[in-house]
């Protein structure tokens, strides 16, 4: 049986929603070379956010009803600002992390970004050596592409 969760429930209803060109008030959008790397440029600009230790810059880069999964959990952001963003950033500036490279997709409103990390040092006393992989979904807004979802999971790089 297929379970449905927070992201794939968004991911299907906005492929839905949004037929690619057309956003939700019926205007013609057709994804452009300008949409992926505005799409890159906002999840890059969340990245060093986290790693400038700047919360206000990265929760800016959020929708109000932005879903955060990760090791096993899913957070709203009010959550994630009172819980887990702090964490982020401590990690961000602690250990060195090498991003690959990123895939943009777009469909009319609605992107996803998706990239792999290997992270390698210390934190909080413990060495790290992990491989990563991160999904965001961004929704086009008046203010610009915003992050409505972020999927992260890692697991310990093996020599």
């Amino acid at each position: 049986m297929l379970r449905r969760t927070p992201i794939l429930a968004f991911s299907l209803a906005a492929a839905a929603l949004f037929a690619p060109g057309v956003s939700a008030q019926g205007h013609a959008h057709h994804a452009s070379p300008a949409d992926s790397a505005n799409v890159a440029a906002t999840v890059e600009r969340y990245h060093q956010a986290l790693a400038a230790a700047d919360s206000a810059g990265a929760l800016a880069l959020l929708t109000g009803d932005v879903e955060i999964l990760e090791s096993g959990g899913v957070e709203t952001r009010q959550e994630y600002r009172s819980h887990h963003l702090a964490a982020d950033i401590e990690f961000a500036r602690a250990v060195p992390s090498k991003r690959g490279p990123l895939r943009v997709h777009v469909m009319g409103d609605v992107a996803w970004a998706t990239s792999t990390s290997t992270s390698e040092g210390q934190f909080r006393g413990r060495a790290i050596n992990s491989a990563g992989a991160e999904l965001m979904v961004l929704a086009r807004t008046p203010q610009g592409w915003r992050i409505a979802a972020i999927h992260w999971s890692s697991r310990t790089r093996r020599p």
